[in-house]
C-alpha cells in the first residue's frame, strides 16, 4: 500500500548540522521545530508530545542521528509510515517522493567509478545503521560524485561553480536539460523479518532503479522502516513509479515471509563487515555523531557501526606526524591482542588517510571520574570494592599480557551499564618486552609514578603507583592534590609527598593503598595480589553484613 502525502524534501540529514546521538534531545528539538513551524498537529493534541516520544523510544539512537532538523515533518511521516503498518492489509507500506534533478556532466566527471557495493563515490561518513549503497550499474562516466544526499540541491549548487562562462545560455540550458538525472526516495514500512533488506533492495533492483542509499532501521516493536534513496526513474512525476511498485509487490505476495532471491549487494556488504575478522573497517560504514571527549591530537565521538553504538576516536590530521601515527598504530596493535570483560571492547579502525580512527564499544555511563566528581560522595564500601576489583581485573589481564598502561586514572577508567568499571585509552601504553627498559616522562602527572617524573626506567609497578592515586580517588571523592597545579603535584611527588589519608576509610584499604604508592616499584604488590586481597576484604564484608540484623 501506498501513503500518498506531498513533502518535497528529504529525509536525510545534513551531517555537519546534528551530531547528538541521545534521542531524549533531538526529539525534544523536534517538537519544539514543530511548534515553531506551526504544525497544527503539534499545536493541537494535547497527546502528541507523548507520541513523538514513543515513536523515538521504539526506534534505535542511529535513527534520530538521521534526522534532518530543517525539515521535522519528515517524522511524523514516519510515524504515519508506521502506523499504517500495524494493519497486515496494507503490508508493506510505502510513499514516494521525488527529491532533486541531480546535475550530471560527461566531460568533467572526476569521481572514480566504483561498481562496488561500497563505492568511494560517497563520501559521507555519516552512514545510517552503517550502511550507504550505491550499486550504479550504468555508471559509465555519466554522473558526478556527491560527498551527501543534501549536495543534491541544486540551489545550493547553482552558485558554486562557474565553469564554461564562455557557452552561450541557450546551449548551457540544452546541457543541463539533457545531463539533469531524476532522484527519488522511497520509504517502506512493514513487520521486520529476517531478509526483509534483501526483498526490499531486489523489488527496487527488478523495477530497474539503482540504489543510491539505505537507512535502515528496526523498531523495539518488530516493524521496520527502511529508506532507499535512487535513481532510474526518468521524470519528476512519481505516478507511474507507484503503479510499478504496486504491481510489483502484488506479484510477490505471500513472499514476504521470505526471499529465494541470493543476498542483495547491500547485505552482503554488511553480512561481509559482521562475519569478517579482519579488524579494519570501511568508515564508509560508520555514523559518526557527537563528540563527548576532546584531545591534543584527537577527539572521541559516539557513533553508529552495524547498527552497534560505540566509541569513535579520531585523529586530528592537521596534527598527523610520525611520531603521531606510530603511536596510533600501537595502540591498535595492542587493542587488537587484548579482550577481557574489564578491558574496552575493540571493534576495528580505519587506518587508511585521510580515516584514522579507533572504534570501540561504548560506554553509557562515561568515565570513573565524572561519576565520582559529579556526584561529590565518598563510595560505600560494597560499591568501592567492586569497582577496585573490575579495575585490578583489567590490569592484572594486561600486565599478563605484557602491556603497560602508562595513564591508569579514573578519566580512563568507563562504565558500562551494569556498572562494570572497564580499563580505556591505550594511546600511550606500550608491550614490554622481557629486560625492556622504558624512561619516557608520559602519563598524567596527579596519578604518574616518580620513577616515571624522574625519568628513571620504570616497569609495570607504574601502573600500580596510578592505582593507588585511583583507589584514593575512590575513597574520597576527590581530586587529587586539588590545590596544587599539575607540576606542583609532579615537584612533591618526586620529593615524598603522597595524598593525604583519608579519615574514616577502612585500614586494610589504607594499608593497601600506602603499599601501591610506595617509592620504591618492587616494594609495591602486583595487581594479583592486589585483587586477592580486595576480594578477601569483599567477602568480609559481605559475610558481616549477612550477619547483621535484617541484613543490613
Amino acid at each position: 500500500m501506498e501513503f500518498a502525502e506531498e513533502v518535497g524534501e528529504s529525509s536525510s540529514p545534513p551531517r555537519s548540522y546534528y551530531g547528538s546521538a541521545n534521542n531524549d534531545v533531538i526529539r525534544n528539538d523536534v517538537y519544539n521545530r514543530l511548534i515553531e513551524n506551526g504544525n497544527e498537529e503539534a499545536i493541537s493534541n494535547p497527546d502528541f508530545f507523548d507520541l513523538l516520544e514513543a515513536h523515538f523510544n521504539r526506534l534505535p539512537t542511529s535513527y534520530g542521528l538521521d534526522i534532518n532538523m530543517e525539515k521535522v515533518e519528515d517524522v511524523l511521516l514516519h510515524q504515519k509510515l508506521l502506523a499504517s503498518a500495524k494493519d497486515p492489509d496494507n503490508q508493506p507500506v510505502f510513499h514516494i517522493r521525488f527529491l532533486e534533478n541531480f546535475c550530471t556532466r560527461d566531460d568533467d566527471f572526476e569521481g572514480e567509478q566504483i561498481l562496488s557495493a561500497l563505492p568511494a563515490s560517497f563520501l559521507d561518513d555519516s552512514v545510517n545503521n552503517g550502511v550507504l549503497l550505491s550499486n550504479d550499474r550504468n555508471s559509465g562516466g555519466d554522473y558526478e560524485t556527491f560527498s551527501k544526499l543534501e549536495d543534491l540541491n541544486l540551489e545550493v549548487r547553482k552558485n558554486s561553480n562557474d565553469v564554461n562562462k564562455e557557452i552561450s545560455l541557450e546551449d548551457f540550458a540544452l546541457r543541463e536539460e539533457a545531463s539533469l538525472l531524476p532522484i527519488h526516495e522511497i520509504i517502506f514500512s512493514t513487520l521486520d523479518k529476517p531478509k526483509l533488506l534483501s526483498q526490499l533492495s531486489a523489488l527496487l533492483s527488478d523495477a530497474g532503479l539503482n540504489i543510491r542509499e539505505a537507512h535502515v532501521f528496526s523498531t523495539t516493536d518488530g516493524y521496520s522502516l527502511d529508506v532507499f534513496v535512487f535513481d532510474g526513474w526518468h521524470s519528476e512525476d512519481t505516478e507511474g513509479l507507484y503503479n510499478i511498485m504496486r504491481k510489483a509487490i502484488a506479484e510477490s505476495e505471500g513472499s514476504w515471509s521470505g526471499s529465494s532471491r541470493s543476498q542483495s549487494i547491500l547485505e552482503e556488504a554488511i553480512a561481509a563487515q559482521r562475519n569478517s575478522e579482519d579488524w579494519e573497517i570501511d568508515w564508509r560504514l560508520l555514523k559518526i555523531g557527537e563528540k563527548i571527549a576532546a584531545g591534543s591530537c584527537g577527539d572521541l565521538y559516539r557513533g553508529v557501526y552495524l547498527c552497534e553504538d560505540v566509541a569513535v576516536k579520531v585523529l586530528k590530521s592537521e596534527h598527523l606526524n610520525n611520531s603521531l601515527q606510530a603511536e596510533f598504530e600501537q595502540e591498535i596493535a595492542i587493542l587488537r591482542q587484548v579482550q577481557h570483560d574489564n578491558v574496552v571492547r575493540f571493534i576495528g579502525a580505519c587506518t587508511k588517510l585521510p580515516h584514522l580512527y579507533i572504534v570501540t564499544e561504548y560506554m553509557p555511563r562515561g568515565s570513573l571520574y565524572e561519576y565520582l566528581h559529579e556526584n561529590h560522595s565518598a563510595l560505600k564500601l560494597p560499591q568501592l570494592l567492586k569497582f577496585a576489583i573490575d579495575i585490578c581485573k583489567g590490569m592484572e589481564y594486561l600486565h599478563q599480557k605484557n602491556v603497560i598502561h602508562r595513564d591508569l586514572k579514573t578519566a580512563n577508567l568507563l562504565m558500562h551499564t551494569s556498572n562494570v568499571v572497564k580499563v580505556a585509552d591505550f594511546g600511550v601504553a606500550r608491550f614490554q618486552n622481557n629486560g625492556g627498559v622504558m624512561t619516557a616522562e608520559t602519563g598524567t602527572y596527579r596519578w604518574m609514578a616518580p620513577e616515571v617524573i624522574n625519568h628513571q626506567p620504570y616497569d609495570q609497578k607504574a601502573d600500580v603507583f596510578s592505582f593507588a592515586i585511583v583507589l584514593w580517588e575512590l575513597v574520597t571523592a576527590k581530586v587529587p592534590y586539588d590545590n596544587m597545579t599539575p607540576l606542583q603535584a609532579a615537584l612533591g611527588v618526586r620529593q615524598g609527598l603522597r595524598p593525604e589519608l583519608p579519615i574514616n576509610a577502612h585500614p586494610k584499604i589504607l594499608s593497601l593503598m600506602q603499599r601501591c604508592w610506595e617509592a620504591i616499584p618492587s616494594k609495591r604488590p602486583s595487581f594479583s595480589e592486589i585483587r586477592s586481597e580486595m576480594e578477601a576484604l569483599q567477602q568480609e564484608v559481605n559475610d558481616a553484613r549477612d550477619a547483621a540484623p535484617n541484613g543490613s
